[in-house]
């Protein structure tokens, strides 16, 4: 097979074992979506799984979805972009004209930059992103994300001092620890906030996300086979 068709058997596979993993649990496969994780990847590895069909991807950065996806755009204009990268408040402009959700809100500061940002966007007509507040379930110093006992607090804060629409949650589990316990733990402080999107699970542990009460689970490297660069 050319790499392209390998990247598209891949994809197909992966959207099996989501829909077997949902059943397993008793869940509708059409309530998960997956988000195709393509940062580093350019468009040809990228153009497959859009042939496919597939609309749903994520990003880390900025510039390099800047760069890469306005093209990508011109053919596909119902692709969905996700932020799943640390997000600078320097940035909030160009993160809010480009990804249609922000899965990575974790400080004031940066509430207060896409506020004013989504507010210009409202005024001028243009759509305006979802957000999802990242929160470091296992308190780990080298990742972004709100502490878990201060989640409740800045969530409050961001809807009611800078007016953002929050609509779920997202964690990335140590790499060390069993994941389903982090799961479970985003699940209860999604559930005490009325919040409906849960962004958990990746190509090693997206099956027990799905259990756990995922709305989205982020994949790549199932997809599209070891990340070309950081």
């Amino acid at each position: 097979m050319t790499d392209g068709a390998e990247i598209a058997s891949r994809f197909e596979q992966t959207r099996e074992r989501i829909a077997r993993a949902a059943h397993d649990c008793g869940r509708n496969p059409g309530s998960i979506a997956l988000v195709a994780v393509s940062k580093t990847f350019g468009a040809d590895a990228i153009l497959p799984v859009l042939e496919a069909g597939h609309r749903v991807f994520g990003e880390n950065y900025v510039q390099e979805t800047a760069a890469k996806w306005p093209a990508l755009r011109e053919r596909f204009s119902d692709v969905e972009l996700h932020l799943i990268g640390p997000l600078q408040s320097n940035k909030a402009r160009d993160a809010v004209a480009l990804f249609d959700v922000i899965e990575t809100l974790d400080r004031l500061s940066l509430a207060k930059a896409l506020s004013k940002e989504i507010a210009r966007a409202k005024n001028e007509g243009r759509r305006v992103p979802k957000l999802l507040v990242q929160v470091n379930t296992g308190e780990e110093a080298q990742k972004g994300g709100v502490a878990p006992a201060d989640a409740d607090a800045f969530i409050a804060a961001c809807r009611d001092e800078w007016g953002l629409a929050i609509e779920g949650l997202m964690s990335i589990p140590p790499l060390d620890e069993p994941p389903s316990p982090h799961f479970a733990f985003l699940a209860e402080i999604a559930k005490r906030n009325h919040l409906p999107l849960l962004s958990m699970g990746m190509t090693a542990d997206f099956e027990a996300a799905i259990q756990l009460g995922a709305t989205h689970v982020r994949i790549g490297s199932a997809i599209f086979g070891t990340r070309r660069s950081d």
